[in-house]
């Protein structure tokens, strides 16, 4: 389901009605967030979470962790509630043998960067990742579930996006007040182009550091200037992935903006194959879309792999570091 546009109005009668629903949902979250956590790891557990409803980054943010602490000696594990699977777990992600309706999409994505579980039960998932070996826990999402003490949380944000007309569910995208978030918070990091990431500048708490990233294309092997696309992606904001299209110089004719995780039927991939051919498009999509691709098409779509680059990630070593 795509967001409401008033979601991003500063001002919106619909927000100002939906404005007492909202103060239940933050009430509510407030209340689960308080909770003492069920489960303590006897090593680091990072949560990479969001205060926004919808896609901010994590997903690529956890990759970009992975490899960073991978790199400084970490036996990083990373565990994940597995949206869009039928698994429940605990289960580790073995690409060779599970699919995206097992697992969910990003699950099999981050199992090529570091050993990754999936669970409904968090706590659950968190104590077959240390059983197994690791020496620190990348928790994916999460960060408004009490089930895991949390040893350090990084919330995400789309610095175009974001935090929209700062309401709550359902009278704005927030899950709950950024001030309250971001309070339970021990890193912001903000994903997005340079002018958006100097535009957006929240309060934040002393005990909060800021980090700065972006997105970066990977290159295909296919040149894309002038390259004629349909471009198709059901990712938290599309319209992200077109605007990136552009910016390599590809010639985006057409954008299918899909729901976040919808599947990719043969249905929906003949329609958008049948209008490629009739228009002299070519297919390209995100890399967790690809993921779900009927085995069939994955010949015939281009696929796009983003990355994170941060500008300064010294301070977040330090708090990692500091953990022991």
């Amino acid at each position: 389901m795509k967001p409401p546009v008033f979601w991003y109005k500063p001002r919106s009668l619909r927000a100002a009605l939906l404005a007492p629903l909202g103060a239940l949902y933050a009430k509510a979250t407030a209340l689960r967030v308080a909770r003492q956590p069920d489960f303590r790891a006897e090593i680091p557990v990072l949560c990479i979470g969001n205060i926004n409803a919808g896609g901010t980054g994590k997903t690529p943010t956890a990759m970009a962790l992975a490899m960073r602490l991978g790199d400084q000696g970490h036996h990083v594990h990373i565990v994940s509630r597995g949206y869009g699977g039928r698994l429940d777990g605990p289960v580790q992600v073995d690409p060779a043998t599970h699919s995206a309706a097992d697992v969910g999409d990003e699950p099999l994505l981050l199992a090529a960067f570091a050993p990754t579980w999936v669970s409904k039960d968090r706590a659950r998932g968190v104590q077959r990742a240390e059983a197994a070996g690791a020496s620190i826990i990348l928790l994916d999402d999460g960060f408004q579930n009490p089930s895991v003490h949390k040893d350090l949380s990084i919330v995400v944000v789309d610095a175009v996006k974001g935090f929209g007309n700062g309401r709550t569910l359902p009278a704005g995208p927030l899950r709950e007040p950024a001030a309250a978030g971001l309070a339970r918070a021990d890193a912001l990091l903000v994903i997005g182009p340079d002018h958006a990431r100097r535009a957006f500048q929240p309060d934040i708490p002393h005990s909060c550091i800021r980090l700065d990233g972006q997105l970066d294309p990977l290159p295909t092997g296919m040149p894309l200037h002038g390259l004629p696309v349909l471009a198709f992606a059901g990712i938290g904001h599309p319209e992200k992935f077109f605007a990136t299209l552009k910016s390599m110089g590809a010639d985006v004719v057409r954008g299918e903006a899909l729901d976040d995780h919808q599947p990719l039927t043969d249905s929906l991939m003949l329609r958008l194959e049948a209008e490629a051919k009739a228009r002299g498009l070519h297919l390209v999509t995100t890399e967790k879309d690809a993921i779900r691709l009927p085995d069939s098409f994955r010949p015939k779509v281009i696929t796009i792999p983003v990355r994170l680059s941060v500008q300064d990630w010294s301070a977040l070593d330090k708090k990692i570091a500091a953990l022991g």
